[in-house]
């Protein structure tokens, strides 16, 4: 059975998520605790693991409890880059390290669906709060290469804030507007594809990032100075 997944709202916009197959589940940023534990008794699932995408406390505040709760084991984000993947009910998850955020930032990938943390929002990426931006660069680079049909599920729902910067950096933009109109907070995703057609840091090769860009005297000569560049524009 190929794997699903499940999103759960908690706190004012965090956003979590149970990877499931048909009897085996692994949690990641399970903060929606007994939400989580009642979906796994409906569907007959057994909580194997709990996992985190980083360590602010936003996304592992509830990982100990459901663990506990659960007899779930709690795989550590060192355990998981270096063995970079997860198995449930057989199939494997991949773990990618994705530094920048926080240096120990990782992102999930199972079947076509990213669970991306705070690397990666919809329509926006996270803050640079590890203060490497080349390590920052090179995630999202990665990122910008998986398939364009790549469900992105992150680790907030930010959505409208992120779509008025990206407006606000690119007026003329028609792809925002149909952006929006996906946008539903019940279940919130967007593709790889909408990424590249709408968020600012997937789009510092564009010549109206790069215009704006060289209009604020930032330096553009190559991509990795244009994604620095961009990460200090407001």
């Amino acid at each position: 059975m190929a794997l699903s997944v499940t999103q759960f709202r908690y706190g004012p916009d965090n956003l979590a998520y149970v990877v499931f197959g048909a009897s085996e589940a692994l949690a990641v940023d399970g903060g929606a605790v007994q939400r989580i534990l009642a979906f796994c008794k409906e569907k007959g699932l057994a909580l194997r693991f709990a996992a985190n995408t980083h360590g602010h406390p936003d996304h592992t505040s509830g990982t100990a409890e459901l663990a506990a709760e659960a007899g779930a084991e709690i795989l550590s984000n060192p355990r998981l880059k270096k063995e970079g993947f997860v198995t449930v009910d057989g199939e494997r998850v991949r773990v990618i390290s994705t530094p920048g955020h926080t240096m120990d930032s990782l992102c999930f990938l199972a079947e076509s669906f990213l669970l991306s943390g705070d690397t990666l929002f919809n329509a926006t990426i996270g803050n640079c709060f590890s203060g490497d931006i080349a390590a920052f660069y090179r995630s999202v680079a990665t990122l910008m290469a998986l398939p364009p049909e790549t469900l992105v599920l992150a680790g907030h729902d930010y959505v409208e804030e992120s779509l008025a910067f990206a407006h606000h950096l690119e007026p003329g933009n028609p792809a925002i507007e149909a952006y929006e109109k996906k946008y539903d907070p019940r279940f919130v995703r967007s593709t790889i594809a909408d990424e590249l057609a709408v968020n600012p840091y997937f789009r510092f090769n564009q010549s109206s990032i790069m215009a704006l860009l060289k209009k604020r005297g930032l330096p553009v000569e190559t991509e990795f100075e244009r994604f620095s560049s961009l990460m200090k524009v407001a």
